[in-house]
C-alpha cells in the first residue's frame, strides 16, 4: 500500500503572516466582529449554476438565498417562500415570497426574479431539469406571488427547490437569471445574509463578505441550510491558502479562525493545541471517486476502464485521504452506503482486485503506452492525496501516467475540456460529492449520461431509460429496485469508480459558537465569543 503524507509542522515552527493589510486593519478594529476562515480552494468562479464546483456552492450560500432549504433532517422548508398551496390534483403549485425580501443593490426581489432563476437552474442540474421536463408552465402572478403547472403531479417539486447540494436553485435578480445557463454569470446580487465585496476580491488570495443589514432571517432557529439565517458578525474574510501546514499553525496561534478542510497528517497536532477543536462538520460525509474521460483513448474502452476498477482498493485511498483519524468505509455503490448497508461489493457485480488480471485487460484494450493525463489539485488536502493514489494505482497496471499538478480551480476549469488528454484536455481525476447530494439518481449529477453527461460524458443509454423510470416510479419498493439495478449497470459499465467514503473534518478556534452542521460551511448563526 503507498501511502503519501505532506510534511507536518511542527508546534514551534513560526507561520508566515497570511493576512493582507487590509484584513489586518479590519482585525485592529473589532476582531471579535471577524471571522478569518481557510476555504477549501480558490474561488474564481461566481456563478454557482454555470458550476458544480463545491468552492462555488459555498460562495453562493453566503450571497444567494433558496426558495426551500433542507433542515437538519433533511426534510425541505420554506425560506424565501412565505407560504404555498398545491391544487387537489397535485398539478398546480402556487407560491408566495416573504415579505421585506431585498436584493443587495436595494431593489425588492420580485417573483419574475424567481421564475427566471428556476428556468435557468432547470436547463443544468439534473434533478431541475427533471422538473422542467414536467412543468406545463411556470409564471410570475404578481410581484410576490408564482405559479408553477406540472403536466403530471409529482412527488419531487420541494425536493428540488430545496436541494442543498450542487447545483443548488439560487434565486437571482431576473436580468443575471436570464444570461444563458452555459454562459457564467460574472455580477453577484444576491438577497442573502451577506454582500460579496468585488472591491476587497483577490483572486488567489482573499474574499471578503459583510453583513447585509438590509436581510431579514426567518424567525425559525437555524437548522442546517433552513430556519433564520442570524447574522452575528460583521464581515468573513476567506483567505486561500494553499499550504496546509501554513493554514494549521496560522489556526494555532490564532491568525485565523477556521480551516474548512485540513490534511490528515494535521488532524493529530491540531487535536493537541489549545483553544482548538477537530470535528466532523457534515453529519453524513462524503464519497470519494475517480473520475474517467470516455470520450477519448484509453479509456473510451470499456475493458481500460474495468481494468483500473479491477486495480482499486478503497482502503488504499482512504488511507491516504483521510488517514486513521477520521472515519471512512469502503462502498461499491456510485449513490452510496447507508449506515446500515454492508460495502455493496458482491451484490453489484464489482471485480475482485487482481493486479495480473488488470493488467491483462488493459493490454487487451488495446492500450498501447500513450500518457494518460491525471490532473493533481495540489491546493487541496483531501483530493491531491487522492490524486497521487490515483496515479500509483495506474501505474501498477502499466499506464504511462502524466500527472499534472494544478490548483483546484484549475482543474474545475480544465475538467470542462473535450480536447484529447495532450492538448489541454484530461483522462482521470479524483474529486469528492456529498453523501446527500448523491442519494438518487437524480440527485446525482455524476452519474447522468449521454445529453445529460456531467464531465467525462459517459453514454449508455440503459442509464437514462431507468433514471427516468425510477423518476416516474411511485412503488417505494419498485423504485428501490429500479435503483438497485441502476447501480449494477454503472458498476459494470464504469461510469466513475468510487474509492470509499469518509467524514471530513474542519478545525476552528474555540472562541467561535453556533457552528451549523451540514455539507457545507454556513457562516450565519456563528459568533466569536
Amino acid at each position: 500500500m503507498a501511502v503519501f503524507r505532506r510534511t507536518v509542522l511542527r508546534a514551534g515552527l513560526a507561520a508566515p503572516a497570511l493576512l493582507p493589510a487590509a484584513s489586518r486593519a479590519a482585525m485592529a478594529q473589532d476582531p471579535r466582529r471577524v471571522i478569518r476562515s481557510v476555504p477549501i480552494g480558490d474561488l474564481r468562479t461566481l456563478d454557482p449554476i454555470w458550476t458544480t464546483a463545491y468552492i462555488t456552492r459555498n460562495h453562493a450560500y453566503m450571497v444567494w438565498d433558496t426558495l426551500f432549504a433542507l433542515d437538519a433532517n433533511n426534510r425541505p422548508q420554506p425560506q424565501m417562500v412565505g407560504g404555498f398551496e398545491t391544487s387537489g390534483d397535485g398539478r398546480t403549485w402556487t407560491f408566495q415570497l416573504r415579505a421585506g425580501l431585498r436584493w443587495h443593490d436595494d431593489a425588492p426581489v420580485r417573483a419574475a426574479d424567481c421564475v427566471a432563476s428556476i428556468r435557468r437552474w432547470g436547463q443544468k442540474d439534473g434533478l431541475g431539469r427533471a422538473l422542467m421536463a414536467l412543468t406545463d408552465g411556470i409564471e410570475a402572478r404578481d410581484d410576490r406571488t408564482f405559479v408553477l403547472r406540472l403536466k403530471r403531479a409529482v412527488g419531487f417539486v420541494l425536493d428540488a427547490l430545496g436541494k442543498i447540494d450542487s447545483n443548488v436553485p439560487f434565486m437571482m435578480p431576473e436580468r443575471l437569471a436570464r444570461t444563458d445557463a452555459n454562459t457564467a454569470i460574472t455580477e453577484v446580487i444576491g438577497s442573502g445574509p451577506f454582500r460579496f465585496r468585488r472591491d476587497e476580491w483577490i483572486p488567489g488570495a482573499k474574499v471578503v463578505y459583510e453583513r447585509f443589514a438590509g436581510y431579514v432571517p426567518r424567525a425559525e432557529p437555524a437548522s442546517q441550510a433552513a430556519g433564520g439565517k442570524v447574522v452575528k458578525v460583521d464581515r468573513v474574510e476567506s483567505i486561500y491558502t494553499p499550504d496546509a501546514a501554513t493554514a494549521a499553525n496560522g489556526l494555532i496561534t490564532g491568525e485565523l479562525d477556521l480551516l474548512e478542510t485540513l490534511s490528515h497528517d494535521l488532524v493529530p497536532l491540531l487535536q493537541r493545541a489549545r483553544e482548538v477543536t477537530v470535528a466532523p462538520n457534515d453529519p453524513l460525509g462524503y464519497q470519494l471517486f475517480m473520475v474517467i474521460n470516455h470520450l477519448h483513448p484509453p479509456f473510451d474502452r470499456p475493458e481500460a476502464r474495468k481494468a483500473v476498477q479491477m486495480a482499486v482498493d478503497q482502503s488504499d485511498f482512504m488511507a491516504a485521504v483521510v488517514g486513521q483519524h477520521t472515519p471512512s468505509r469502503a462502498c461499491a455503490a456510485v449513490f452510496g452506503c447507508g449506515a446500515d448497508d454492508d460495502d455493496r461489493f458482491q451484490a453489484l457485480g464489482w471485480p475482485a482486485q487482481d493486479l495480473a488480471k488488470a493488467r491483462a485487460l488493459l493490454r487487451e484494450s488495446g492500450y498501447g503506452g500513450q500518457p494518460v493525463v491525471v490532473m493533481d489539485p495540489a491546493d487541496n488536502a483531501i483530493l491531491h492525496p487522492g490524486a497521487l493514489m490515483a496515479a500509483d494505482t495506474l501505474k501498477r497496471i502499466g499506464v504511462n501516467v502524466d500527472l499534472i499538478a494544478m490548483d483546484w480551480s484549475a482543474l474545475v476549469q480544465r475538467r470542462a475540456s473535450k480536447a484529447p488528454p495532450q492538448q489541454g484536455g484530461w483522462n482521470i481525476f479524483v474529486t469528492n460529492a456529498t453523501l446527500t447530494g448523491i442519494a438518487s439518481p437524480l440527485l446525482n449529477i455524476f452519474t447522468r449520461h449521454c445529453d445529460d453527461a456531467w464531465f467525462g460524458w459517459p453514454c449508455n443509454p440503459r442509464v437514462p431509460e431507468l433514471t427516468s423510470a425510477w423518476a416516474m416510479e411511485t412503488d417505494a419498493t419498485r423504485r428501490q429496485a429500479i435503483r438497485t439495478e441502476l447501480e449494477r449497470v454503472h458498476v459494470a459499465y464504469v461510469t466513475s469508480i468510487p474509492l470509499g467514503q469518509y467524514r471530513s473534518v474542519i478545525a476552528y478556534r474555540n472562541a467561535l459558537k453556533g457552528l451549523i452542521p451540514g455539507p457545507a460551511l454556513f457562516y450565519w448563526n456563528v459568533e466569536k465569543a
